[in-house]
This record gives C-alpha cells, sequence and structure tokens, in this order.
C-alpha cells in the first residue's frame, strides 16, 4: 500500500467491530475471576532501622563522604537478607523454609538520601509477614557489632499485620486487560490492512486504478433460494440494487460519445467476482429500457448464463461456430425477458481461443450488430487464460468486475495493462460488493446480495 488513508483504515476497522467488543469483555471478566477466585492474597509488613555510624565515619561532611556513606548503606542491604542472618529468624519463628526461599520474600532497600533501611516481608499471612519483617530486623540490630563501620543500629519503626493484600490490583488489571485487548485487536487489523492488497472502496480509488468506476454495486440483505431467479432487476425492480444496475447502464452509455454503443465485452481479474451477474442483470435492465438485447456466454469453460435463466446448454456458441453462422437464430434463445435473448456457451472445446479468434466469431459479430440494439459478452477472468483478451479486441468497450476487499489490486490493474496492450478500450471497473455503510454511496448506489451463491465459479 503506496499511503495510508486513515479514513479508509478506520471504515475497514468497522470489520472487527464484534472482536474489538468481545475480546476486551472476555479478557476483563478473565483478569476478574482470576484476581478474585484463583490469585493468592499476599500481604506486605514493612520495618525501618536507622544505623549509626562509628566515630571514624562521623564527620561525614564533604559530598563525596556522603555519598560513600549511601553505598555502605547499600551494601548493609544486602547484609540484612545474608544467609546468617536468615537461619536465625527461621530458627526464631520456627519457619518451615530455607534462607534462600525465605530470601525471596524480603526486599531491603534503601530510603533516599538516608542511612535508614526499610525491610519488606510478604507472605500469605499478614500476621507472618509482620514477624517476619520485625525478626529480619531485630537479627541485622543485634549483629551490628560484626560491621566495623557501624557503632550501632536502631530499629525505628516495627511492622504490623496490614488489612488489606499488596497484590490487590483488580480494578488495574482489569482496565490494563480492557486496553491490551483493544490496542492489540486494532493492532492486527492495521497489519491485515496494510499489507492487504486487495482492492477496497475509497474516494481516491479511480486515481489509485487510473481507471473510472463505471460502477458500484453495495451489499444488500436480499436472500435467494437456489430456486429462485438471480435477475434481481427483474424480481426487485424498485430495489437499490437495481438503482445501480440502471446507473451502469447509463454510465456505459455516456462512455461512447462519437458513435452509439453496440458491444460490450465483461469480464474480471479473477474467478468469483460476480460478472455473470452483473452481465445476465445489465442485459436485462437494458432490455427493460427498450432495447434488443442479446447476451453472449463466451465463458467457454465455465459459463454460467444458462443456469441464471434456466436454459438447456446443449446448443451454444460453440456449436454455432462450428456450424454455419447463418444458421445463428437455430442457437438463440428467446428468454422470459422481452427483448432479451441469450446465446450460452455450448457444449465444452478443448480449443476455446482458437474459436473466439476465428474468422467465423469475426463474422458472426459483425452480423449480430445488424439484428440486436445491445449485446453483452460474459467472457472469461482475464488472470486465467487468454479468451478475454481476445474478446475486448472484437468489441466497442470492456469493463471489469472487481470484488470489493478481496480482488488484488495487483490483478486488477494486470488486467487493465493487458487490455490496454490490445488497445482494447476499458471503459472501466464495477466494484462488487461493497459494504453499505460506506460513506454517503448507500443512499445512491444498490446493493449485490449474499455470497453463497452468487459468485462465477
Amino acid at each position: 500500500m503506496e499511503e495510508l488513508d486513515i479514513k479508509d483504515f478506520l471504515s475497514y476497522l468497522k470489520n472487527f467491530l464484534w472482536a474489538l467488543i468481545i475480546v476486551p469483555i472476555v479478557a476483563a471478566v478473565g483478569i476478574f475471576y482470576y484476581d478474585t477466585q484463583i490469585k493468592v492474597p499476599l500481604y506486605e509488613a514493612s520495618s525501618q532501622v536507622a544505623l549509626l555510624q562509628s566515630d571514624s565515619m562521623n564527620a561525614a561532611n564533604t559530598l563525596s563522604e556522603i555519598n560513600a556513606n549511601q553505598k555502605l548503606t547499600s551494601t548493609y542491604s544486602v547484609i540484612a537478607k545474608s544467609k546468617a542472618i536468615l537461619e536465625q529468624v527461621i530458627f526464631e519463628l520456627d519457619l518451615n523454609t530455607t534462607p534462600e526461599a525465605l530470601a525471596k520474600n524480603i526486599k531491603v532497600s534503601t530510603i533516599t538520601d538516608t542511612t535508614i533501611l526499610k525491610i519488606t516481608a510478604t507472605s500469605k499471612n499478614p500476621e507472618t509477614a509482620a514477624r517476619i519483617a520485625n525478626s529480619v530486623a531485630s537479627v541485622f540490630t543485634s549483629k551490628t557489632d560484626l560491621i566495623k563501620t557501624i557503632d550501632n543500629a536502631a530499629i525505628l519503626e516495627t511492622a504490623e499485620a496490614p488489612e488489606k493484600p499488596a497484590n490487590n490490583t483488580t480494578l488495574r488489571n482489569v482496565v490494563l486487560a480492557i486496553l491490551i485487548s483493544i490496542f492489540a485487536i486494532t493492532g492486527i487489523a492495521f497489519i491485515i490492512y496494510y499489507f492487504d492488497d486487495s482492492v477496497k472502496y475509497s474516494e481516491n480509488l479511480e486515481t489509485e486504478l487510473g481507471m473510472p468506476l463505471v460502477g458500484k454495486i453495495i451489499k444488500s440483505d436480499i436472500r435467494l433460494k437456489d430456486s429462485e431467479t438471480e435477475i434481481l432487476v427483474e424480481k426487485y425492480p424498485k430495489s437499490i440494487i437495481s438503482e445501480s444496475i440502471r446507473s451502469l447502464r447509463t454510465n456505459l452509455q455516456f462512455t461512447s460519445v462519437d458513435k452509439k454503443l453496440k458491444t460490450i465485452h465483461i469480464t474480471s481479474s479473477i474467478a468469483s467476482e460476480g460478472k455473470s451477474f452483473v452481465s445476465a442483470n445489465l442485459a436485462a435492465s437494458f432490455a427493460q429500457s427498450g432495447h434488443k438485447v442479446l447476451l453472449v456466454d463466451c465463458d467457454l469453460r465455465k459459463g454460467r448464463q444458462h443456469v441464471l435463466f434456466h436454459k438447456p446448454n446443449t446448443r451454444g456458441l460453440t456449436n454455432l461456430l462450428a456450424d454455419y453462422v447463418e444458421k445463428r437464430n437455430q442457437y438463440i434463445q428467446s428468454t422470459r425477458f422481452k427483448n432479451l435473448y441469450l446465446l450460452t456457451r455450448g457444449t465444452s472445446v478443448p480449443n476455446p481461443a482458437e474459436l473466439l479468434s476465428s474468422k467465423k466469431n469475426r463474422e458472426l459479430i459483425k452480423e449480430l450488430r445488424k439484428e440486436y440494439d445491445i449485446i453483452i459478452f460474459d467472457s472469461a477472468p482475464c488472470g486465467a487464460v487468454a479468451d478475454p483478451i481476445i474478446m475486448s479486441t472484437l468489441t466497442d468497450v470492456t469493463i471489469i468486475v472487481a470484488r470489493n476487499s478481496k480482488t488484488p489490486r495487483t490483478a486488477l490493474i494486470a488486467t487493465k495493462e493487458a487490455l490496454e496492450k490490445v488497445d482494447a478500450k476499458v471503459a472501466g471497473v464495477v466494484l462488487n460488493d461493497i459494504d453499505r455503510k460506506v460513506g454517503h454511496y448507500y443512499n445512491y448506489y444498490g446493493g449485490y446480495y449474499g455470497d453463497h451463491r452468487h459468485h462465477d465459479k
């Protein structure tokens, strides 16, 4: 991705809305349960010991002498946790532990700019914590005769049993869990968004792709049963999806100003982008406007127009090209739509590209131009075979159907460049499956329906 569009990313982040809600809640509940039901409460108690210097150290007036004394105090904090002292503490309190284990539950620190030691003991029992802190202080002060730089040590403050556990941080942990979860989900979404090469609708999409956006098809809630038609402009003529198809029809008519638009070639970069759906509905929309329309399925490998119109596929384009062009009316089928006719792909052949590039196919298109107002050719995806490149040279305009957040940007641009190399007139892109909440276009453009069976194979 060349540059980050914050507005586009925030729109993309909506795809992770449920994760942004559910994950923090689960994390917060989990942390709360752990802190209140599983985590063992620990209590801390502290005592303080003042270190009294010997006469030789009494006149510490210079800054260097003060710093030296403070360093000695740090040394004494280590001595307070020494094995000899802790062994006596264990003996006096009759503790069932070792000096090494006890040392992990004792923290000795110095109070800043003083020669006072703070001895903090941690235990599951508040009374035990206080007893250990006081015992360490008592044993340490009794051993001052072993430390030559100290004349005496006095206990300034004895430890008392705390009322609340020191590790009661439930509120803080819950807040942190929520914040970390939100940042984590947002971070994951950003990484996916940043490295996602798929085409996503934005106001700058035309500039990024270098070609016009001739149609926007937005998701809708229309769901069809297997037996129902996918020609939605017939069944839902007042729906926003029918309006989007009509907008596409109008936009295409304006792409050819100098001469009348007769032949429209529809392709895509990869499979399952909705080109057959767009082709069928666009053909029906032209027929509804009073044009005599022929829909030709020239995806000779996996074409599915006969499925959409519930027509037989035993005699189609491949069969016609193997016969005489003059017999074309024997292969073209009428549909339930007034003014709309269909030429299915026909039986499978091993050489589709050769058939489409043949002189007979050129002759067929020439004759069809005389008989129909609009001819729409639904061809194979451009990234798979050469068939659509061939058909683009035989038609007035080519449109490329792409699926929002699915079609790779590189594939779409490669398709455009491949078509331009043969001087095909690329009218632009029809972006399918746009989120209906994207900007103000929701009010003006229609929506494509669900993904479970409405894509090209």
